[in-house]
């Protein structure tokens, strides 16, 4: 399964990228902003994609909103992937497509399982 990291934080990024990659033997692709994001997702056609809430000049929601307005990524599944004090805007970003938020800071030995649970129908996997 291919995972597309779309955030800011190149720590993060590197943490997931890891986690998910070593010990849940993901093929994982990363981008740094949601421009960078958009065209990776149309290119590389991941199987879910991994999305931060809060990054400059094209935040989360609008990385979504172009990801659905595009036909080669609009049925990709998305999950959120941002601080706890974000979920009361789950609702929001839920009616814009996204499946689940998981927290940051995530726990990395169980990051590809929620992926996993999302994925398999539990939208509110933590």
């Amino acid at each position: 399964m291919k995972v597309l990291i779309i955030d800011d934080e190149e720590d993060t990024r590197q943490v997931a990228g890891m986690c998910l990659g070593m010990l849940g033997g993901l093929e994982v692709v990363e981008a740094s902003s949601g421009k960078e994001g958009l065209r990776k997702a149309a290119e590389e056609k991941p199987d879910v994609i991994l999305l931060d809430l809060l990054m400059p000049e094209m935040n989360g929601a609008e990385t979504l909103v172009r990801l659905r307005e595009n036909p080669d990524t609009f049925k990709i599944p998305v999950i959120f992937l941002t601080t706890v004090g974000m979920f009361p805007e789950f609702e929001d970003l839920k009616g814009l497509g996204a499946l689940a938020v998981l927290p940051k800071p995530f726990d990395p030995t169980r990051l590809s399982s929620q992926i996993f649970a999302v994925l398999n129908g539990d939208h509110s996997a933590k």
